[in-house]
């Protein structure tokens, strides 16, 4: 197998030898008849023509010169200013009276009148009517508060406590009682105390028991509150 491939190499070779060999002698034959001699001539005055014939050079532009710098003009100094010149005399009336128009000179005619014109004037737009009064607000009804002095009530009196008779303690006791429509007491409370809790206490609780005439509002009954002063006083 190696055989084989190295003679193939040894006849590629061969025949590249006898290629380059027949080239060799070709050029030679061509040489010596002449074939070649116009292509040369041809060839060379072109070789010539384009190395005689050359770009021309760029033209360079000089940079502009520089801006000469303006001179700078001196500030005149401030003038003092002058004084006012003195006001002229006046002048003298001249003594000789000035010549009077002659009689009998006609008088120039007088100038024709000149038109004003009068700026109309605006009429005053009639006032819109005045709205009516408003109606008077109606009266508030009338209130009558709860009360227990009727005689038909027969409310008794509060006791006085024993133990606060021997101590000496009395005062005033203000109960503040809801009064419904039917004239009894719903429930109370102590508004204004008399300083003793038996006095407060005891007129609590007559209060409560009470039987009272009803408050109305415009003639019809109405559950209010209604304030009950109760005096405990030694005799």
């Amino acid at each position: 197998m190696a055989t084989t491939v190295s003679s193939r190499l040894i006849g590629r070779r061969a025949v590249l030898a006898l290629t380059v060999v027949v080239l060799h002698a070709l050029v030679l034959w061509a040489l010596q008849s002449g074939l070649l001699r116009r292509p040369v001539e041809v060839i060379v005055p072109v070789a010539m023509l384009s190395e005689a014939i050359q770009p021309p050079a760029p033209k360079v532009v000089p940079p502009p010169p520089a801006p000469v710098p303006a001179p700078v003009k001196p500030q005149p100094l401030a003038q003092k200013p002058q004084p006012a010149p003195p006001p002229p005399l006046a002048a003298i009336a001249d003594p000789t009276p000035a010549p009077t128009a002659p009689t009998g000179a006609i008088d120039p005619p007088p100038a024709p009148p000149v038109a004003v014109p009068v700026a109309p004037v605006a009429l005053a737009a009639p006032s819109a009517p005045s709205a009516p009064p408003a109606p008077p607000a109606p009266p508030a009804p009338k209130v009558e508060l709860p009360s227990s002095d009727a005689d038909y009530l027969q409310n008794p009196k509060p006791p006085y406590p024993p133990i606060s008779k021997r101590l000496g303690e009395q005062g005033k006791v203000v109960v503040r009682v809801l009064i419904n429509t039917q004239g009894t007491a719903e429930r109370g409370e102590i508004k204004r105390s008399s300083g003793f809790e038996r006095l407060d206490q005891t007129a609590l609780s007559t209060v409560l028991r009470w039987r009272y005439v009803p408050g109305r509002r415009a003639g019809v009954p109405e559950t209010m509150w209604f304030d009950v002063p109760i005096n405990f006083v030694l005799e």
